[in-house]
C-alpha cells in the first residue's frame, strides 16, 4: 500500500517548515532594536532557541504514550503561542513582556520543534524499518529549506520596512507550522512494511526530486531577483508537493495490477521476508527498547553527544549570528544571504544520505 510512502511525504512537509530558528538571523537585528536589547541579550535569545531542545526529551516521552497525530498538534501549538506571543509584543499589542518573558518565549518556540522533529523521525522509522536511515535522511535535508520558504514568503508579502518584516517573520513562524501540521495530521500513521525491491525506484524517484529542489534552491538564492519573489514560491511549492508522486504511481499500479506491490515469488523468499519482520518486532532493530541508563553506558551516545556539542553547535553559533556579521561588513541584503546559506544546508543534510544509501554496501 501506499500509506508508508504518504507518511514520509508528511515527514518532508513538516521538516520543511519545522527551522524557525534558522530564520532568526533574517530579523535579529530588528528584533534588537525593538526590544533595546544589548547583542549579548540577543545572543542568549539564540541560544534561548535552541536550550530549548534541551526538554526535547518530553517529546519522546509523550510520543511513546500518546498519538502521533496528538504530539504534532501539541508541538505546533507551543510554537504558534512561542512566536505568537512575541509578534503581539512586537505589534504593540502586549506592553507587559520583559526581557525574561521574551526569552523563556524563546525557548517554548525551541522546545516546539522537537515535538515536530519526534513525530517527522517515528514516521519515517515506522513505515521504513528496514530503510530507516534514508528514510530519516531524506525528510531531514528539508529542514535546510525553512529558512529560505520563510524569506521568500516574506518577499513575496511585498516591500516593507525592517521592523514590519521582524513582525512577519515572527507571525509566519507562529502560523505556518500549526496550518501544515493540522494538514499533515490525517498523514501520521505507520504502516510497517518490509523491504521490497519496489522500494529502491522509490527511493531514486525521491532522491532526484530532492535534488532538483536544492538546485532550485540554491540557484534562485545564488542569483536573487532573476525571478519574482512569488515564481520562486510557487516552484517551492510545487517541488514540495511532487514527493506524492512516490505514492500516487503505486496505488496506480496498485490498481492496474490488482495485487499488492509486494510481490513474494516462492517459500524461501517469504521465509526470508518473515524471519526480517520477526528480528526487527523482536527487538534486534528499531525498536529495541533502551533505559536512558543504558543509553549513557553505551559508547554510541557519548560518541553522538560530543560530535554534537563540538560540531553542529559550531554551525549554529555562525548562522544565529549571520545578520550581525553581514551587517558589520556592510551587506544589506541579509535575507539573501540567509536563503543561500540554508539553500548549502539542505545539500550539507543531503549528501550523507546518498552517500549511504549508494555507496554502504
Amino acid at each position: 500500500m501506499s500509506l508508508h510512502w504518504l507518511g514520509l511525504v508528511a515527514a518532508v512537509w513538516l521538516q520543511s517548515i519545522n527551522g524557525t530558528n534558522s530564520n532568526f538571523p533574517a530579523y535579529s537585528s530588528e528584533l534588537k532594536r525593538i526590544l533595546s536589547i544589548s547583542q549579548l541579550q540577543l545572543n542568549n535569545l539564540a541560544f534561548a532557541s535552541d536550550a530549548g531542545k534541551l526538554l526535547g526529551w518530553v517529546s519522546g516521552v509523550a510520543a511513546s504514550r500518546l498519538p502521533l497525530w496528538l504530539v504534532l498538534l501539541i508541538g505546533s501549538v507551543l510554537g504558534a503561542a512561542g512566536y505568537g506571543v512575541q509578534f503581539l509584543f512586537v505589534t504593540d499589542r502586549i506592553h507587559s513582556l520583559s526581557y525574561w518573558h521574551v526569552f523563556s518565549l524563546t525557548v517554548l518556540a525551541g522546545n516546539s520543534i522537537c515535538w515536530i522533529n519526534t513525530v517527522s523521525y517515528i514516521l519515517a522509522i515506522r513505515n521504513f524499518p528496514l530503510d530507516r536511515q534514508i528514510a530519516v535522511g531524506i525528510s531531514t535535508s528539508y529542514v535546510g529549506l525553512s529558512a529560505m520558504i520563510y524569506t521568500t514568503v516574506v518577499e513575496v508579502a511585498g516591500p516593507s520596512s525592517p521592523a514590519e518584516r521582524a513582525k512577519k517573520f515572527l507571525l509566519l513562524n507562529s502560523v505556518l507550522p500549526l496550518l501544515v501540521c493540522v494538514a499533515a495530521a490525517p498523514l501520521t500513521r505507520d504502516a510497517n512494511v518490509g523491504k521490497s525491491r519496489n522500494l529502491v525506484a522509490g527511493f531514486i524517484t525521491l532522491f532526484v526530486i530532492t535534488v532538483v529542489t536544492g538546485c532550485f534552491a540554491v540557484t534562485t538564492s545564488l542569483i536573487p531577483r532573476v525571478l519574482p519573489a512569488a515564481v520562486v514560491l510557487v516552484g517551492i511549492i510545487v517541488f514540495l508537493v511532487m514527493p506524492l508522486v512516490t505514492p500516487a504511481a503505486e496505488e496506480i499500479g496498485e490498481v492496474v495490477q490488482q495485487k499488492c506491490w509486494i510481490v513474494v515469488h516462492d517459500e524461501e523468499s517469504l521465509k526470508r521476508a518473515v524471519e526480517e519482520r520477526e528480528s526487527w518486532g523482536s527487538g534486534d532493530g528499531v525498536e529495541e527498547e533502551i533505559t536512558p541508563l543504558m543509553m549513557l553506558r553505551r559508547i554510541e551516545f557519548w560518541v553522538y553527544f560530543m560530535v554534537y556539542l563540538f560540531g553542529a553547535t559550531l554551525g549554529l553559533v555562525y548562522l544565529n549570528n549571520l545578520g550581525q556579521i553581514a551587517e558589520s561588513r556592510g551587506c544589506l541584503r541579509i535575507s539573501s544571504l540567509v536563503s543561500l546559506s540554508s539553500a548549502f544546508s539542505f545539500f550539507g543534510r543531503l549528501l550523507p544520505s546518498l552517500l549511504d544509501y549508494f555507496f554502504s554496501k
